[in-house]
């Protein structure tokens, strides 16, 4: 989690407040949801640094705010959303084996050759192929 915040008044600073992917509650995308077997990786951490700039611009000040976590880190990136983001020249690999009419678990093993320490999955796969047609289709309206 990370937020910039440039103040842009007089007599205040930029700053930024990075803290855990686990902070906060899970929030239900619908206001009825009765919660069944869902997970989620909100863990209400309260990990949090504080960064500002120094005067004179030659580097950083970071304050820790608070040391704790109230979960176990974790041990490898298998399974976490930034490890799994397709780079762009997979996203390419990806639209032009599509165009190819390749399976979609072909072009898993492709990608995975070209990086042995690649976390994507099937699914990202499907969402890359669905991206792209749609982009071709355009605007349904």
């Amino acid at each position: 989690m990370r937020f910039d915040t440039n103040t842009g008044s007089r007599g205040r600073t930029s700053f930024m407040l990075i803290g855990c992917e686990r902070s906060g509650q899970y929030r239900s995308r619908k206001k009825d949801f009765v919660k069944r077997d869902t997970g989620s990786r909100k863990y209400g951490c309260p990990f949090k640094l504080r960064g500002k700039p120094v005067v004179g611009g030659k580097g950083w000040m970071v304050k820790l705010m608070c040391e704790i976590h109230n979960h176990e880190l974790i041990k490898s990136l298998v399974g976490q959303p930034y490890a799994r983001r397709l780079t762009k020249d997979e996203k390419t690999i990806i639209v032009d084996m599509t165009k190819s009419m390749v399976k979609p678990r072909n072009i898993l093993l492709t990608l995975k050759e070209h990086n042995a320490n690649s976390c994507t999955t099937l699914k990202q796969i499907y969402n890359a192929r669905s991206a792209y047609r749609s982009s071709i289709r355009g605007i349904d309206t």
